[in-house]
């Protein structure tokens, strides 16, 4: 027997309702490891069901599950997936920011960028058809890569920043962690107009980093 109407149009309000808090809950952990279990407890919500409703956003190109590099390292890698929204105007209007002035203030500003990197990268080689794959890197002890492309028979290691102004010591870092998976090509990321030569490491702008891939 169906429940009367007015139980049916409560069921409606209270999915969208659970629907919406989980956009937000997705948009306030973007750029960070994926814990089903945790965003679960927060939503009254078993993990089973959380990773369930990722597989039909991430089927639906709405967000994106970043894996973990698995290579044999001397060093205890994370094995989690990072979350990244695909959309990040999308992102943004979840996130209640109305202009470029409001997002600059966010203390998040960074992931977003970093966030709107990977996609660009990422959708530049799919719409090219070249063959690719990626993953992010964080050790234990906190060494990080975001983003790493085996492509074209060469590994490449991507920092993102946002800064304008990048120093040599910025450099000096992503070879380190660079070295960790012997990348052949480093590059770090900013809004920087000019493209500076480090050895195999360079810094550029992300205009440069869509040629290179291209």
């Amino acid at each position: 027997m169906l429940p009367p109407r007015s139980d049916l149009r409560w069921n409606w309000s209270e999915a969208a309702g659970s629907c919406l808090l989980l956009l937000r809950m997705l948009a306030a952990v973007h750029g960070q490891e994926w814990n089903a279990s945790q965003l679960g407890k927060s939503l009254g919500l078993s993990y089973h069901t959380v990773n369930a409703y990722m597989d039909y956003l991430e089927g639906a190109f709405l967000v994106r599950r970043l894996e973990a590099f698995h290579g044999n390292l001397r060093k205890r890698l994370v094995k989690r997936p990072k979350v990244y929204w695909r959309d990040s105007g999308l992102l943004h209007g979840i996130m209640n920011v109305p202009d470029a002035d409001s997002l600059l203030s966010q203390p998040w500003v960074g992931v977003s960028w970093e966030g709107y990197v990977i996609q660009q990268t990422i959708s530049e080689l799919d719409s090219r058809g070249v063959a690719y794959d990626c993953w992010h890197l964080r050790t234990s002890d906190q060494h990080e890569i975001d983003l790493i492309l085996e492509l074209k028979g060469e590994r490449w290691a991507i920092e993102v920043k946002l800064t304008s102004r990048p120093s040599r010591e910025d450099l000096d870092r992503l070879n380190r962690k660079a070295d960790l998976v012997a990348a052949d090509k480093r590059i770090l990321v900013c809004r920087t107009s000019e493209f500076l030569h480090g050895g195999n490491a360079v810094i550029c702008n992300l205009d440069h980093v869509l040629e290179m891939v291209a």
